[in-house]
């Protein structure tokens, strides 16, 4: 996958100024819990860094995050599994020695108080417990299925791996649970079983698939659902958001859900708040380009050092340091660090990672098969994706002459001014359609302060 291509999952970066483990680390913290051991193997520089920028507790207090690489303490091999990794760490569990071990995912987006699922684990008597969301009957071949005794709902009778159908909840026959990824055990049951695990030829090392039915077959597994689950500050709407986003598709979906002025996950609850590293950039910055074109971004997220001159930004999430130049267009799209947006140039329904440059009067998102042609990925839903740094090619005039008939479209940004001041939505529409016409005819020209020094702009992963 493009955003993996140089980066652990984890370290994928989401929503603005944010990387995928900044959610399951908050999480944790925020529960309490100041112990926390991230083990690391693929590509995982930009991983180490952010969590060493980032994430440090006060070694005084007996609190600290370390991340620990594959260390081929038990033989020769990496990590063979999610299983593997916890068996090959061992000796943090003997060191610290813990009565309840907590083993969380790091690449999903929700909010999850963990000191309650681990006192309803203790309360249960279980030696293991899954924590399970509800999904659609119809997305069981996605998920680890969890299916249920009915005389004991509390614990687990199966454990099924992406099964093509499933029973439905007694509560709910149109919906079944599925697993989170997140688990509690009791420490001295998860080594044992780990322990087993490492014992076995037919295992793939894997915690949902190996571990937890070790647990299920011994009657000792227990489930936890989310939708108990209490945050402070949560309302109705987002209080039981989960997002799996190990597709590009879901990643954008994501993305999508955080713009809304009633966002289905909202970033803005300060009493449960998502922490990462924080950027030195200036604030972000709206100004009129050349021929008097007009800065504005609407429905979007917009991080800081984030510079929009004369270019228009609709329903997207722009990251730090981008640069949208006069006229350029950038609608439904997910924008990372450093990315530079020439003028008249038109991105639809994109992600672009880290330092694109996109040149004047290019299109991205707007033709799939030049898409296609260029080795852009282009998703089953129609999601151009560029990787890290990816080189787009200098547009022809026929790709010009698009991008200025998509810019001369009015801008959803300026229809609610069309309709109350309809003379200067006029004036600014003709102000943007000639700077796309002269984008369009090779034209078009950056502004001076819209490209980032050397310095700010961002290289690691």
């Amino acid at each position: 996958m493009p955003l993996t291509a140089d980066r652990a999952k984890p370290a994928v970066p989401f929503a603005g100024g944010y990387r995928l483990i900044d959610f399951a680390m908050s999480n944790l913290v925020n529960s309490g819990y100041l112990q926390i051991v991230v083990l690391t193997q693929y590509k995982s520089h930009s991983l180490d860094r952010h969590i060493s920028e980032t994430w440090r507790l006060s070694p005084q207090l007996g609190n600290y995050v370390a991340s620990v690489p594959a260390q081929q303490r038990v033989g020769k091999s990496w990590f063979l599994g999610s299983a593997n990794a916890i068996y090959q760490s061992l000796n943090l569990i003997h060191d610290a020695q813990p009565e309840i071990v907590v083993v969380v995912g790091a690449d999903h987006v929700y909010r999850m108080d963990f000191e309650q699922m681990v006192a309803s684990h203790v309360a249960s008597g279980a030696k293991a417990t899954v924590a399970a969301v509800r999904q659609p009957l119809d997305m069981a071949n996605q998920f680890g299925v969890i299916e249920t005794d009915p005389s004991k709902p509390s614990m687990i009778s199966a454990f099924v791996e992406k099964p093509a159908t499933t029973p439905g909840l007694p509560d709910d026959p149109e919906q079944f649970l599925a697993s989170m990824g997140n688990y509690v055990f009791d420490a001295d049951a998860l080594v044992e079983a780990l322990k087993s695990d490492a014992e076995r030829l037919d295992t793939k090392h894997d915690m949902g698939g190996d571990i937890i039915p070790y647990f299920v077959d011994r009657g000792e597994a227990g489930v936890y659902d989310f939708t108990k689950n209490e945050i402070p500050g949560a309302t109705e709407r987002d209080r039981t958001y989960w997002r799996d986003v190990g597709t590009l598709d879901s990643f954008y979906d994501a993305h999508m859900d955080l713009i809304s002025p009633l966002p289905v996950f909202n970033l803005y609850n300060a009493r449960w708040p998502i922490y990462t590293h924080q950027s030195v950039s200036p604030p972000a910055k709206f100004v009129r380009g050349e021929g008097g074109t007009v800065g504005i971004a609407l429905d979007s997220i917009v991080s800081s050092g984030v510079v929009i001159t004369g270019g228009i930004v609709e329903g997207s999430v722009i990251s730090h340091d981008v640069r949208v130049n006069s006229a350029a267009r950038v609608l439904d799209s997910v924008i990372m660090d450093g990315v530079q947006v020439g003028a008249g140039a038109v991105v639809n329904r994109a992600i672009l990672d880290k330092n694109v440059v996109v040149p004047p009067g290019a299109t991205i998102g707007v033709d799939e098969k030049l898409d296609r042609r260029r080795g852009f990925e282009v998703t089953a839903s129609g999601i151009t994706v560029l990787a890290k740094g990816q080189v787009v090619p200098e547009p022809d005039a026929d790709e010009r002459r698009l991008a200025a008939a998509w810019l001369a479209k009015m801008p959803a940004a300026l229809e609610d001014v069309a309709a109350e001041m309809p003379e200067v939505a006029e004036k600014i529409q003709e102000r943007h359609a000639t700077a796309a016409a002269r984008a369009a005819a090779g034209d078009g020209t950056a502004d001076g302060a819209s490209s980032p020094s050397s310095a700010s702009r961002r290289s690691a992963g």
